[in-house]
């Protein structure tokens, strides 16, 4: 079976992390950058500044305003995505922003235009949609009001700053609307997630309260019995003592079993738990659609130790590797002796084994121990493209049914002669 690999679903490549607080330096960096890049923008009110000929009064002005409205904007829009604003910030840091604006592109050049744009931007951030459908709009009134000033270019500023200001402004709150929305769709599958496990723990107390409370009420009621009983009778009262230790050896048997059942790792149920361990670590995770099949063959003991290795596996890549990308195969092999077994695989892109091997950790030698109680094995090694990790863990399969027998053919019966 040859393993094929699927893109990552949207929610599993998010390396801005959009609608998220970091959780890392890099992912900081990340979002720093995102918000930057738009600052290239600002390329004609620097090169006005900078070009020969411009006094020094005008040129430290310049500087000095730019310096403060991009110091400005950047506090108000960083600000805004880790915590919520008072009102008095918001409205403060939007009226320096629009102040600088219009000052700035009305005394300089029509290239400081621009300025209008990202107060517009700022705008659909951190403003609601009641606010901020009246405040974009106002800003663009402004900016057409002030690029009149500038007859050099009334055939096309319309075009070059007007729309953008009013397109990129009413953008942005489309972006905050999707924002909001992931964020109540994260805290919609958090709360499923708790219900989920609140219904595991109410069935879990019923199965138990099933299972037990028979047995006890007939513990109990034989007890009594056999107090009774123990002066007059001790014959009965024996038997009775000896239908308890049944009965209560029996309990104890079904409750281990139904705690095993509960205790016992599923692959579907490890695979979404590293899924998102990978996604909030902004690894990319490559899964072989076999994992989300369902497995013939494989047996209950075979299936927890390859979940467990799944786990332990997606933990080291989490935790030491370094990685950027992880592969997640499963794939179906024959053994020299004709026996089937299935390779669960987990290769990163990171740093690798130490040089010379090394040794096991408490986590690969316990996950050793649990894949030899299920006749599996665990091979780990160096990625076969040469950089990174690559763990596999083997449990065999259940040798497939045998087919039925083809019916025999008999030969019809010769018809009597005469």
């Amino acid at each position: 079976m040859t393993p094929v690999e699927k893109k990552s679903a949207p929610e599993d490549y998010n390396p801005i992390r959009i609608g998220q607080e970091p959780h890392s330096r890099r992912q900081a960096l990340g979002k720093s950058a995102w918000i930057g890049v738009w600052l290239l923008y600002l390329a004609g009110p620097v090169g006005q500044l900078l070009q020969p000929g411009v006094p020094a009064a005008p040129r430290i002005w310049g500087f000095l305003g730019l310096a403060l409205f991009v110091l400005t904007y950047f506090a108000l829009v960083f600000r805004h995505m880790w915590r919520s604003l008072t009102q008095q910030v918001t409205y403060g840091s939007l009226a320096v922003l629009l102040a600088l604006s219009l000052v700035l592109s009305w005394t300089m050049d029509f290239s400081w235009l621009v300025l209008f744009i990202f107060t517009s931007v700022a705008s659909g951030v951190v403003l609601t949609w009641q606010q901020s459908r009246w405040a974009i709009p106002l800003v663009t009134a402004l900016l057409l009001a002030v690029g009149w000033h500038y007859p050099q270019i009334r055939d096309y500023y319309l075009f070059a700053y007007g729309l953008p200001a009013l397109g990129c402004g009413f953008m942005m709150v489309g972006v905050q609307h999707l924002i909001r929305t992931t964020q109540e769709l994260r805290a919609a599958r958090q709360e499923v997630a708790r219900l989920a496990a609140n219904d595991e723990r109410l069935r879990l107390a019923r199965d138990l309260h099933d299972l037990l409370g028979h047995s006890l009420s007939l513990i109990t009621l034989k007890s009594e019995l056999a107090g009774r009983m123990l002066p007059d009778r001790p014959d009965d009262a024996a038997r009775q003592v000896a239908d308890i230790e049944r009965v209560s050896r029996q309990a104890l048997v079904d409750v281990r079993e139904a705690v095993t059942g509960y205790r016992r790792p599923r692959i579907a149920v490890e695979l979404a738990g590293v899924r998102a361990a990978l996604r909030t670590a902004g690894i990319t995770a490559a899964v072989d659609p076999a994992l989300d099949a369902e497995q013939r063959g494989l047996a209950t003991e075979g299936e927890g130790a390859l979940a467990w290795a799944l786990r332990e596996a997606v933990t080291n890549v989490v935790r030491h590797s370094g990685a950027r990308r992880c592969e997640l195969l499963l794939t179906e092999e024959w053994e020299a002796d004709e026996r089937r077994q299935l390779c669960l695989s987990v290769i990163d892109d990171g740093i690798g084994p130490p040089p010379g091997g090394g040794r096991d950790g408490n986590g690969l030698t316990g996950l050793r121990e649990r894949l030899a109680l299920a006749d599996g094995r665990l091979e780990t090694g160096p990625a076969p493209r040469g950089r990174g990790f690559a763990l596999r863990a083997y449990v065999p399969l259940a040798a497939p049914a045998p087919a039925p027998p083809a019916a025999t053919a008999f030969p019809e019966p010769l018809p009597d002669q005469a």
